[in-house]
Parts: structure tokens; C-alpha cells; sequence
């Protein structure tokens, strides 16, 4: 049987399903719109891994916009310095701003988070070293 030619693509995936479930899901409000301003963090750290890194002013571009909605968001204090510090640091080029920030956002959403969608948190640390 002959395998895929060899100029297929392979199909994307996305990195934050349980993510997204679990926002589509919760509870209207606190619960959804920190679960939504995870997801969003998290993409945009994502942006910054290794090994499809994205340009500085683009990261740049997409962290002023996050933190434009943000700030329509209604979230608590502890959560939105978490969040707020990895949008900051998912534009940078410190990949130890980005996990030390990465770790402190998935420990202040902890008690709204699955397994799976902290396993994807995971996941995306680990491409930072953690």
C-alpha cells in the first residue's frame, strides 16, 4: 500500500482544545472570562515557542490588542496581573519571564481549569524549558 505523496500537507492541529471546550462550557461570567483570557494568553505564548516563533512586532502588535480587551474584562485582581504579565512577557524574548509567568497563571486558574486544559498549559511550558 503506498503511504501520502510526498508533497501533502499534514493537517493542524490546534494546541488549546480543552482550552476552548472548557470556555464554551463555563459558567457566564468570572469562570468564562477567565478561561477566555487564559486562552488568549496562552496563544499568544504560543506565538513566541520555538520552533515557529513569530516576528517581535507582530508579538508586539498582538499583546497591545490583548491587553486592549483585557481591560473590557472583568476579571480579578490576581488573575489579571497573572494574565496581564504573560501577554507582557509573550511579547518579549525572555523565555523565563514568559514560563515564570506561564506557572503563575496556570497556578491563579487552577480552581476553574480541567486536567486537560492545565495539561495544555503544561504542554506549552514545556517548550519553554519547564
Amino acid at each position: 500500500m503506498l503511504g501520502p505523496p510526498p508533497y501533502t500537507l499534514t493537517a493542524p492541529t490546534f494546541a488549546f482544545r480543552s482550552l476552548t471546550s472548557l470556555a464554551a462550557r463555563a459558567a457566564l461570567g468570572g469562570p468564562r472570562e477567565t478561561v477566555l483570557a487564559t486562552l488568549i494568553a496562552a496563544r499568544l505564548t504560543a506565538g513566541a515557542a520555538p520552533p515557529t516563533t513569530l516576528a517581535p512586532p507582530l508579538r508586539v502588535a498582538r499583546a497591545d490588542a490583548a491587553r486592549v480587551w483585557l481591560s473590557s474584562v472583568a476579571l480579578p485582581a490576581q488573575i489579571r496581573a497573572a494574565i496581564g504579565k504573560l501577554v507582557d512577557a509573550s511579547a518579549g524574548n525572555d523565555e523565563r519571564a514568559i514560563l515564570a509567568s506561564l506557572a503563575k497563571v496556570t497556578d491563579v486558574t487552577a480552581p476553574v481549569l480541567t486536567r486537560g486544559a492545565r495539561s495544555e498549559l503544561d504542554r506549552l511550558a514545556a517548550k519553554f524549558g519547564g
